[in-house]
């Protein structure tokens, strides 16, 4: 909702004035702090002044925008004037003017939140809005009629009144100027006197580091080479034992056989302890190695039940398995995922009197990953002590502890296997009740590259052709939303929690879309709409407006392309990217260099551009994402560029997309013959910015847009 509060007409020379004071008195009745206010009425002014001195004239609207809280100040300045002639490079900064036209306009932008300026021979128009501070009241039928009220009654002040205005802010802007390098003064001897301790404190921590880190190696090195020698002694102890125990030398009585068990179970329980930590020592000397493989669930669980079968030595626990119909095979390492299971089961068993344990497995097709579950009906784990069973050593006393002694290194170990194969170990449990310890591991584990049929040195592992969305969102629930939506999508997602990471990460890269939050934590992103979409070097970037705040009102006139209400569905975000991201432009290369140099010349342009680095990538590429054009080396890894043009010419879902072979090679009139199918030949170092322009505008529709 707009609601018009003044218009001002520019015909003489004192209405320039008499703008800048009502510019002023607006801004302070709706509670713009003084310095504003003086941004406000500076930026008015010099936009009122160029209307009169270029024009002749004009008039001033102010306005108020918005249905909630903070609304928008809207000044539209218009005149009839010819025109800006160079309207593009002087908002560059690049126009210079006897006169000094040019540096009033740069300067009214950098006041304003958003800044739009439309010139043509009819004349010109400049929008400026400036969002309210939190503070401001909500300005209602009755507080709009106070503010009408005050601007009727209010006396017009002189030119004289008004310089003297100038002067008292020119004034006060010094002192505050003053006031603050007196301040980053004193902050930058605290921070020099804190760098120095910093610097110290840091060069202690440093060394204590790199002390704890070697011994640490040390300790790792030491007991990760010692195996042998750990292992040798407790089995010749546990095969003498049990040579005695079966009588190989001669009889034993009854009391020697009951020393003899005693011996014969330390050694079990020590060499249960030296197996776990020099597992344990093996994964952090980075030691361990993965060995994946192709495997079943079925398969796992069968020999999971022949093997524990013996540990159930009474009726009054069951050991089920269960796993999910129609399981898809894992590829992963086996023996390890089997020793977490083996483990995580020996303990319900130890921990279980009565009741079942059940081992199951299920799978998520969202995340492609498997969910082993083991839950048991034992004793339970206190909420204060789940944490801590995962510590090396750790144990809660319970009244069983004293028949099943355990070492404390089953659960630490089950935690550090699960990272290693790249998943994760989590605990729900109740004392009296039960515990289910639950292994997320991924379905498949990175199967090594298979070599290309041609060239295998020079070649390239592909990336996927994929557009970059710059989700700004501070809820960690509502970006694991976004990355689950848009998987297996075109767009891959890049994430921002604050403005500030925001702002760095755009400074950084080019994505091709933004799904943007109002509301982040304490900040607001109403303001940086508006400088977006105001600044030369954002203001193309599609923005998708998705949150709670019910205001599209506010978010359009600050320049949201979308305005999506939360919950936001997968398939409305979608088709809004699709639709903002159309212009797509697929580089079939596999020099990295040749890509970004054509990624560079697209810069300023409204495409989108996407990378292949072989021909199989591209041709998947252009099938799923259908660009406006593709750029087609014909020397590629796996295949040449003329058999790619062939299959993307025959193909139904490519047959009608343009295609420019771009080369380094020295074509023949035969090779130039049998590239007939391609849009354009051209050589590599043909490509600069003018030539592509040229090519890009040829592909634009009569309205100037990109092919849709």
């Amino acid at each position: 909702m707009s609601t018009r509060l003044m218009t001002v007409a520019v015909r003489h020379e004192q209405d320039v004035v008499a703008a800048r004071q009502r510019a002023r008195q607006i801004s302070a009745l709706l509670g713009f702090e003084a310095q504003d206010q003086a941004r406000i009425a500076t930026a008015v002014s010099e936009i009122v002044r160029n209307a009169f001195r270029y024009a002749g004239g004009g008039e001033v609207e102010f306005s108020l925008e918005g249905e909630r809280a903070p609304q928008l100040l809207v000044i539209h300045v218009r005149d009839q004037g010819r025109g800006i002639a160079e309207l593009q490079a002087v908002l560059a900064g690049r126009y210079r003017s006897d006169t000094g036209m040019g540096l009033g306009i740069t300067g009214a932008r950098r006041l304003m939140d958003h800044f739009a300026i439309h010139s043509g021979a009819r004349g010109t128009g400049v929008l400026m809005k400036k969002v309210l501070p939190d503070h401001a009241p909500f300005a209602g039928r009755a507080e709009l009629a106070r503010i009408t009220q005050a601007l009727t009654t209010a006396a017009p002040s002189s030119a004289l009144d008004e310089v003297l205005q100038q002067n008292r802010e020119l004034i006060r802007t010094l002192a505050e100027l003053r006031e603050r390098q007196d301040e980053v003064l004193t902050i930058n001897r605290e921070l020099e006197d804190t760098n120095r301790g910093v610097v110290a404190l840091y060069a202690e921590l440093e060394e204590r580091a790199d002390f704890l880190r070697r011994a640490d190696e040390t300790k790792s090195r030491f007991l990760s080479n010692m195996s042998h020698e750990f292992r040798t002694p407790l089995n010749s102890i546990r095969a003498l034992t049990r040579l005695l125990l079966e009588r190989s030398d001669g009889p034993i009585n009854a009391e020697q056989e009951r020393q003899l068990t005693f011996v014969a179970k330390a050694t079990e329980q020590l060499s249960e302890l030296v197996e776990d930590l020099l597992d344990l020592a093996k994964i952090e000397a980075g030691k361990v190695e993965v060995r994946p493989s192709e495997f079943s669930v079925a398969e796992l669980f069968s020999a999971l039940r022949g093997m524990l079968r013996p540990l159930l030595v009474s009726d009054k626990v069951a050991l089920r398995f269960e796993s999910a119909p129609e399981l898809p095979a894992l590829y992963s390492d086996e023996n390890k995922i089997s020793q977490i299971l083996r483990n995580l089961i020996s303990n319900a068993l130890k921990f279980t009197e009565r009741g079942e344990i059940m081992v199951s497995a299920d799978f998520d097709p969202v995340t492609r990953a498997v969910m082993f579950s083991v839950a048991d009906t034992g004793i339970g784990i206190a909420a204060e002590d789940q944490e801590r069973i995962f510590e090396e050593f750790a144990q809660v006393l319970n009244p069983l502890q004293a028949r099943v002694k355990g070492t404390g290194l089953g659960l630490p170990l089950c935690r550090r296997l699960s990272g290693l194969l790249g998943g994760a170990i989590t605990l729900q449990s109740e004392p009296g009740i039960g515990s289910t310890f639950t292994v997320t591991l991924p379905l498949e584990l990175p199967r090594p590259a298979a070599e290309p049929p041609r060239a295998p040195a020079a070649a390239t592992p592909s990336e996927p052709a994929q557009l970059t969305v710059l989700v700004v969102e501070d809820r960690a629930d509502n970006q694991l939303l976004y990355e689950k939506m848009l998987r297996g999508s075109a767009y891959s997602v890049v994430q921002a929690r604050s403005l500030r990471q925001a702002k760095d990460l755009l400074a950084r890269s080019r994505p091709a879309a933004m799904v943007l939050d109002i509301v982040l934590g304490t900040e607001s992103s109403w303001r940086w709409l508006g400088e977006l979409k105001s600044s030369p070097g954002t203001s193309a970037l599609p923005i998708v407006v998705a949150s709670d705040v019910d205001d599209p009102r506010k978010g359009y006139a600050l320049g949201a392309d979308i305005y999506l209400p939360k919950p936001v569905e997968r398939a409305a975000l979608l088709e809004v990217l699709d639709r903002l991201t159309r212009a797509r432009i697929l580089v079939i290369d596999d020099d990295p260099a040749s890509r970004y140099a054509i990624r560079k010349l697209c810069d300023a342009s409204a495409y989108n551009v996407l990378e292949a680095a072989d021909a199989r990538e591209g041709l998947r590429a252009a099938s799923a994402l259908r660009p406006e054009l593709i750029v087609l080396d014909l020397n590629l890894p796996d295949r040449r560029g003329e058999d790619v043009l062939s299959e993307l010419a025959a193909g139904a879902a490519t047959q009608s997309i343009p295609v420019v072979v771009a080369t380094s090679e020295q074509l023949t009139r035969a090779k130039r013959e049998g590239l007939a199918a391609a849009a354009a030949v051209l050589s590599k170092s043909e490509l600069d910015r003018d030539t592509f322009s040229r090519l890009l505008a040829s592909l634009a529709t009569p309205e100037g847009r990109p092919r849709p």
